[in-house]
């Protein structure tokens, strides 16, 4: 353990309507555990046990999934961690994967919000050529002091730019950057080796297309973030988090405060629903996203 061979994921199950519980786009956390586990040199959970693993756990906790109209999930956190009689720096003698679960309930019972955000100058997520691009759990112990001095300056997501210059776009703390251009035609995600292939932002991605827009994942430069009629973080745990401001620290002396649009967004509201409607099963699963688990009685 002492070596941080950990990843871990994060995916949810719905009560759908009529149609019981399912988990959603479970093999794709699968895969992205995967290349987790290649990158740190463990060994891969094959795809079939890890779904057997989260059927499992869905059925034995079946009562505690969200009834459909709560606007609650259950939420389940899939994790791979290294241990054993090793003081060594190399493989671990031995891996444990687990399953854990936990009833949440609708993060935005009136519906999203913005919220502000800030770059700190003296913090960066992820360094280049290294594991930024896995879910590693080291990836996200770092973030803690860094999102705990924002919280107490009434910030409440930290976005990170890219280590070698700090002028292109990565992430937020825990969640992908996505925008709207100006136009409205046009939806905008940085492309960066450092950067965490999100299952979300994927979802996102698509109904974008199936919408009519464009989708661009390009390098995005920071001083570009103005220019953006909406900006959000995506992740599993809300989808989206629109974004106000960002207020840019990089020179303490002289922070500046980097407004979003009008304040409105209606385009990724848009998005937002239609990705919560198939969660629920209140719109056509055109892209086989929702698999069936069990029904709730």
């Amino acid at each position: 353990m002492h070596y941080g061979q950990a990843l871990f994921e994060g995916l949810k199950a719905f009560d759908t309507k009529g149609k019981g519980v399912h988990v959603f786009r479970s093999s794709d956390n699968a895969a992205r555990l995967q290349r987790g586990a290649r990158r740190l040199g463990m060994p891969e959970v094959p795809t079939e046990l890890f779904n057997q693993m989260i059927d499992q756990v869905i059925k034995e906790n079946k009562d505690y999934v969200p009834p459909y109209g709560s606007g609650g999930s259950l939420y389940l956190r899939p994790f791979l961690f290294g241990h054993g009689p090793k003081l060594g720096l190399g493989k671990a003698p031995q891996y444990t994967f687990g399953v854990l679960a936990n009833p949440v309930g609708n993060y935005y019972p009136q519906g999203p919000k913005p919220v502000k955000g800030v770059v700190l100058p003296k913090y960066d997520r992820a360094a280049p050529f290294g594991v930024g691009n896995v879910k590693a759990a080291g990836n996200y112990a770092p973030d803690v002091v860094p999102s705990t001095d924002a919280s107490s300056r009434g910030y409440t997501i930290v976005l990170y730019l890219d280590a070698a210059t700090h002028e292109y776009v990565e992430e937020f703390s825990t969640s992908n950057f996505v925008a709207i251009t100006k136009d409205a035609k046009t939806f905008v995600t940085p492309d960066s080796p450092s950067i965490l292939g999100s299952i979300t932002n994927l979802c996102l991605q698509q109904i974008a297309k199936d919408m009519g827009m464009k989708v661009e994942r390009r390098p995005v430069k920071f001083s570009e973030v103005g220019s953006f009629k909406e900006v959000a973080a995506c992740g599993t745990a809300v989808v989206i988090t629109p974004l106000k401001d960002i207020t840019d620290e990089r020179d303490p002396a002289k922070p500046k405060v980097i407004t979003i649009g009008d304040g409105n967004f209606p385009v990724m509201m848009e998005i937002y629903n239609r990705v919560r409607a198939i969660q629920n099963g209140e719109a056509p699963d055109n892209h086989g996203w929702n698999r069936f688990v069990c029904k709730r009685d």
